[in-house]
């Protein structure tokens, strides 16, 4: 079995304080990130290998990208999600400076709620066809403006074959076609 990876005893818990930060920074500057379970002792830190570890991979890193998620990367972040599902770290990986756990947290608080706004089912990613608006009238002539959008979508139909369906997906800004 293996050794806890420290004494709950004789470690700091809660929000890291500037001078650990520091520490931990000119640390891995000197050596490099090595081995974490190591790290907090050898860098004079009275914290768990982990805490230093998810401290640097999400918040200290130099290569990091802060603020607010542009549009390019909102649409790359929908697409790749059709594409992969769930899988936050290969998203990431095409986002440069962005973490897995940013990136899922953006899904979740942000563009998954965009897309249902827009009647877009964000697991598929294909129309809501269940909660569309009906016409006020039987014999009214009138659409509305969410049907008028379901039905310029183009979806694949089951009578293509599989590898050339193409799913469309519906950003905040345009239609994005995806192979």
């Amino acid at each position: 079995m293996r050794k806890p990876c420290c004494d709950k005893q004789d470690t700091n818990r809660g929000a890291w304080s500037k001078q650990e930060d520091l520490k931990l920074i000119d640390y891995i500057r000197k050596h490099g990130e090595g081995c974490w379970r190591t790290l907090p002792q050898a860098a004079g830190l009275l914290r768990c290998g982990k805490s230093c570890r998810l401290r640097w991979i999400n918040y200290l890193r130099p290569d990091l990208k802060r603020g607010n998620f542009a549009e390019d990367e909102e649409d790359l972040i929908v697409k790749l999600h059709a594409l992969l599902g769930n899988r936050w770290s290969l998203i990431a990986g095409r986002l440069p400076g962005r973490t897995d756990n940013e990136v899922k947290n953006y899904w979740n608080s942000h563009l998954r709620r965009k897309l249902i706004s827009m009647g877009i089912d964000p697991n598929n990613h294909r129309p809501n066809t269940i909660n569309l608006p009906r016409p006020h009238h039987k014999n009214s002539q009138a659409v509305s403006s969410t049907a008028k959008l379901s039905a310029g979508l183009k979806t694949p139909t089951n009578d293509q074959p599989a590898r050339s369906r193409v799913a469309i997906i519906v950003t905040k800004y345009r239609t994005v076609q995806v192979a």
